[in-house]
């Protein structure tokens, strides 16, 4: 059983994560944890007030399979978290490291994605974070990207950025498919 650890921010934004955390608690039977700076309540975009597990503190690459950070407004707002050493860490250790939207950004600004494929918002987002130096590596393409356990997507996009974090974690097989394709075909209607 994979264990994954849910960044959340206040502002975060809520369907980003919301069918990865779904497919792999619901279905696929992985302990989902989630995780605030200081392990208080925060607030979504859209005003889910959730109760984290924990505190950023206590997130450790030797305890988690996976680290996923949800973009959202504190990036704008100049109040988001510095995931540079988590990051590193997941990265180093052959950890699931995955960033959505803005989150994506913010990893560029790490460093983690200096060699390897990856996409987001759009590459002038990543390029407004010092310290990004991943350019040769975008891809420019409204699908998640993922490479060497490290998944990136564009906030719009969070059905490919769940697809991706799965096969990462090699749970995406015959059954992960088939109920990811049932919810897409349900929620078409």
């Amino acid at each position: 059983m994979a264990r994954i650890v849910i960044a959340l921010q206040n502002d975060y934004a809520d369907w980003e994560p919301a069918l990865l955390m779904a497919a792999t608690r619901y279905w696929l039977d992985c302990e989902v944890v989630t995780a605030s700076p200081d392990g208080k309540p925060v607030v979504s975009m859209g005003g889910l007030k959730v109760t984290p597990d924990i505190g950023f503190d206590a997130i450790d690459a030797k305890q988690f399979d996976a680290l996923i950070i949800p973009g959202g407004y504190a990036w704008e707002k100049g109040v988001a978290f510095d995931f540079t050493a988590l990051a590193t860490e997941f990265r180093d250790k052959g950890k699931v490291l995955g960033g959505i939207c803005a989150a994506a950004s913010a990893l560029g600004a790490t460093g983690v994605l200096d060699d390897v494929a990856h996409t987001g918002n759009s590459l002038a987002s990543h390029q407004k974070h010092p310290g990004y130096r991943g350019e040769a590596h975008y891809i420019d393409q409204p699908q998640a990207v993922g490479d060497r356990k490290i998944v990136t997507a564009a906030g719009s996009s969070p059905d490919t950025f769940t697809i991706e974090v799965l096969k990462a974690l090699d749970l995406y097989g015959p059954e992960a498919e088939a109920e990811l394709a049932a919810f897409a075909a349900e929620h078409r209607r």
